[in-house]
């Protein structure tokens, strides 16, 4: 019998965490696993990957950067049944399936409003099944916490977690840049590499474009502003932005109202990738999937982080992409302000410079955490053998 595995997974803002959720379900199916995805963000556009079976749980979602509301899919606060239906849900999905592995998507470093459910998700598996263990998932970078929080996710790790899987390349971009990291977490850290989909063979035309791009939230909004106005006064070449369909429809018709006859303002393509290899320049954000597209593509780039409120994941991130010199850094918010006039002289700077470092980071963690899950699940039924 295939071990069975389980990911819980609750985007709040983008599709970032839900996508690499996805890449974790895809990589373990394929290294031997039957594997069930609990999502509780906002429901898929598209349809999920076949070999996976997909629970939607009641979606919840939060707007901007305020992470303590949670609202339903029509944008209300959440009424009083959805949140104990939702942790019923996935404890009788527990109870069920009977999963050898429980992998939760960011917490406990994150989605602390959504504790309980995960937490009582572990409980429901550790009740079924004996043997099983938890994992929680976390992607390269964290937001830089507050003191109680490190003591309170650590705790939680101790008492409940087996490891933290940490998909990034420890050489290019540690834990610690972000999130401190104590001789104890340090134990159970396993980096997994950068997971990524597939690299396809994408037909590369060179069509000279500015691309700019934001993931798929509405976080973008600021950027594709200063980019429409920095390309005013720069009508030799087509710039292309891809907003993505978290931006709603009167934002969106604003964008193209904005733009001017070299500037197409359009929704996000499925054939990014082939626009981006094929491009003159990127412009984008800092996010997770935006900069493993981005090293994938190897062409100019300028990365411009989402940094309002709290917000440092992008920064870091974007940081040390500068530091590789596979980008040119730009900030949003500080003490100068990103103006449409620095991100022109930006983007003509790195149209004149052209090329970018060949800089090695590893993305191969589709190939490799299968292994590495399995390895902690035998170490685990050699304990309670």
């Amino acid at each position: 019998m295939r071990p069975r595995a389980l990911i819980a997974v609750t985007h709040l803002l983008g599709s970032g965490h839900l996508v690499r959720a996805m890449h974790l379900g895809r990589a373990l199916v394929e290294g031997g696993f039957e594997v069930t995805l609990a999502s509780g963000g906002t429901k898929l556009r598209a349809a999920p990957d076949a070999r996976i079976a997909f629970v939607q749980l009641p979606p919840i979602k939060t707007e901007g950067t305020d992470f303590r509301t949670l609202l339903d899919e029509d944008g209300r606060p959440i009424d009083d049944v959805r949140r104990p239906l939702r942790k019923a849900m996935l404890a009788e999905l527990a109870a069920d399936i009977r999963p050898d592995v429980v992998v939760t998507e960011h917490f406990p470093f994150g989605r602390r409003q959504l504790a309980d459910e995960f937490l009582g998700l572990i409980a429901a598996a550790k009740a079924a099944n004996r043997e099983s263990i938890a994992l929680s998932s976390i992607r390269d970078v964290l937001v830089t916490p507050r003191a109680d929080r490190i003591v309170e996710a650590e705790r939680r790790i101790a008492e409940h977690f087996d490891a933290v899987l940490v998909h990034g390349d420890e050489a290019f971009l540690p834990l610690d840049a972000s999130w401190p990291v104590s001789s104890e977490l340090a134990k159970v850290l396993c980096y997994t590499g950068y997971l990524t989909a597939p690299e396809e063979d994408v037909p590369v035309v060179d069509h000279g474009e500015v691309i700019v791009s934001g993931g798929g939230s509405a976080a973008s909004l600021p950027l594709f502003e200063l980019a429409i106005a920095a390309a005013a006064s720069r009508g030799d070449r087509r710039w292309r932005i891809l907003a993505g369909q978290g931006i709603a429809a009167a934002e969106f018709a604003r964008l193209q109202g904005l733009a001017p006859d070299h500037v197409v303002v359009e929704r996000a393509r499925p054939d990014f990738p082939a626009l981006l290899a094929g491009c003159a320049l990127s412009i984008s954000q800092a996010g997770y999937n935006t900069v493993l597209d981005l090293v994938r593509a190897g062409r100019p780039a300028i990365v411009v982080p989402f940094d309002a409120g709290a917000e440092t994941e992008q920064a870091v991130r974007a940081a040390a992409m500068e530091r590789a010199g596979l980008a040119r850094c730009l900030r949003l918010s500080g003490e100068e302000p990103l103006t449409p006039e620095v991100l022109g002289a930006a983007v003509d700077e790195q149209l004149r410079m052209g090329s970018v470092t060949s800089a090695t980071i590893d993305r191969n963690g589709m190939g490799k955490v299968a292994g590495i899950v399995m390895r902690l699940l035998a170490d685990q039924r050699r304990k309670t053998a």
